[in-house]
């Protein structure tokens, strides 16, 4: 069954561990580098942390994907090597002059860290390490950010910029909203640290099921969600809610082999009726509840109608980085929408491009057959989880810098459950079987020899 249907399969005995079973020293580095912003110059050159370290990896690790260290190649890969080449000539037409610079630093970011997750977690063990260190991490966050909701200064940031030549992200100083101020923690924005949190909440309340204390586990990960909360930024919190429906439809109809079929079906039905009934369209409606307040439902409704139409105005190399039109009391530039920015900034090929590679893997390992394997049913239950709810959210934020990086890295993540062999399958057992010990029958066959001559 795939995680589409069916309860978790009964649990097995412990397993050996193996050296793909460990989380590797780059991906540690990697998460530290995403997560603690340090900006320096080398030269005219302004990089942070993330860009140089993805900078000196990514070419190596690509080649050793062609050659098939990591794997097959895949469709996603080529789709994705696509998307970010058609960056390239759209910059071109639309900005010229900063082609080297945008390419090389979204370049860095995008396929540096799809393939550093596509070259180093290949294993479930090697992804509940990913998953513990990233749980641990968001904890560890969770005490500045309560210090910021109360003072609205990011202590990690302001630490960083006191050290001379260290710059990091800037104090964004927005609005805060029911009475509170939004925490950025040490991320660009507020949104990019609750999409964090709620990235990492299905990760470690799912995949660490059985591996941690149920009690820690659920302390945990209520943590975690408030973490989300303090970015009060609607887009995390539909992220989550929606990870939290999504859990509590698979515990109510625990054990009903068509319970996700009869989620699609409801929630089709949703949408018609909505089209009948309501005098909104059922983007409005949906935008109403997945926003804090009906002024923010509007807004987007407005963003998504007029960028749409930068689109299809300019649908083969987009616009650029250049400003988009709108109505002129439409005052901030602002696109909440990741999947729309693609197809304005660079035509609709790379929004193509990058949404067919996306759904590739996704719809892909979804509907693999895991019940077999209870610990690889889990982990692939608990990353489906967390990018369904990413899916929906990257429609109303847009992401940039080390979160746009994070997102393909725990995105890359998952490939590897493409070509998984569940324990107790017959490939399975195929691949593990002992070799025979051809040096010993041979040694014996030439001592038999020897005697009878």
């Amino acid at each position: 069954m795939s995680v589409t249907e069916g309860a978790a399969p009964a649990q097995r005995g412990p397993s050996k561990t193996r050296p793909q079973d460990k989380v590797h020293p780059l991906v540690t580095a990697y998460i530290l580098c995403v997560v603690i912003s340090v900006y320096f110059f080398v030269g005219p050159l302004y990089l942070n942390t993330l860009r140089a370290l993805l900078l000196v990896v990514m070419i190596p690790l690509w080649a050793k994907l062609l050659m098939g260290h990591y794997g097959r190649v895949i469709l996603t890969d080529y789709f994705f090597v696509a998307y970010f080449l058609w960056t390239i000539p759209a910059l071109v037409v639309n900005n010229p002059d900063a082609v080297v610079q945008q390419s090389g630093s979204t370049g860095a970011e995008f396929l540096g860290g799809y393939i550093l997750g596509r070259a180093y977690i290949r294993s479930t063990g090697a992804f509940i390490g990913l998953c513990k260190q990233l749980a641990v991490l968001t904890l560890v966050l969770l005490p500045f950010g309560l210090l910021e909701v109360r003072t609205a200064d990011p202590f990690i940031p302001d630490l960083i910029r006191r050290i001379p030549g260290l710059f990091s992200v800037p104090d964004v100083n927005i609005p805060g909203r029911m009475g509170l101020n939004r925490v950025q923690n040490a991320f660009n924005h507020p949104i990019h640290y609750g999409l964090f949190c709620s990235v990492v909440f299905s990760l470690s309340f799912i995949a660490l099921k059985g591996v941690s204390g149920t009690a820690w586990r659920w302390v945990s990960s209520a943590l975690i969600g408030l973490g989300c909360f303090l970015a009060l930024s609607s887009g995390a919190m539909l992220a989550l809610f929606l990870q939290l429906g999504l859990i509590t439809w698979a515990f109510v109809l625990n054990g009903f082999k068509g319970r996700w079929w009869l989620l699609v079906a409801l929630g089709v039905l949703a949408y018609i009726a909505i089209d009948l009934l309501s005098n909104r369209t059922p983007l409005r409606v949906f935008l109403s509840y997945a926003t804090f307040s009906a002024h923010t439902a509007y807004w987007r409704a407005l963003i998504f109608e007029y960028g749409f139409q930068n689109a299809l105005d300019n649908p083969l190399f987009g616009i650029g980085l250049n400003d988009w039109e709108r109505p002129s009391w439409m005052y901030g530039d602002s696109m909440d929408n990741f999947w729309l920015v693609v197809a304005v900034r660079y035509g609709f090929p790379a929004a193509i491009f990058i949404i067919i590679g996306y759904l590739y893997v996704l719809l892909k390992v979804m509907f693999r057959d895991f019940d077999s394997d209870p610990a690889l049913w889990q982990v692939r239950r608990a990353w489906v989880f967390s990018f369904v709810g990413l899916t929906f959210t990257l429609c109303t934020v847009h992401v940039w810098a080390n979160i746009y990086s994070f997102v393909f890295f725990i995105f890359a993540s998952g490939v590897w459950m493409l070509d998984a062999q569940p324990k107790g399958s017959d490939a399975a057992t195929e691949d593990t079987d002992p070799a025979p010990d051809r040096s010993r029958r041979y040694t014996r066959f030439d001592k038999a020899h020897q005697r009878k001559t």
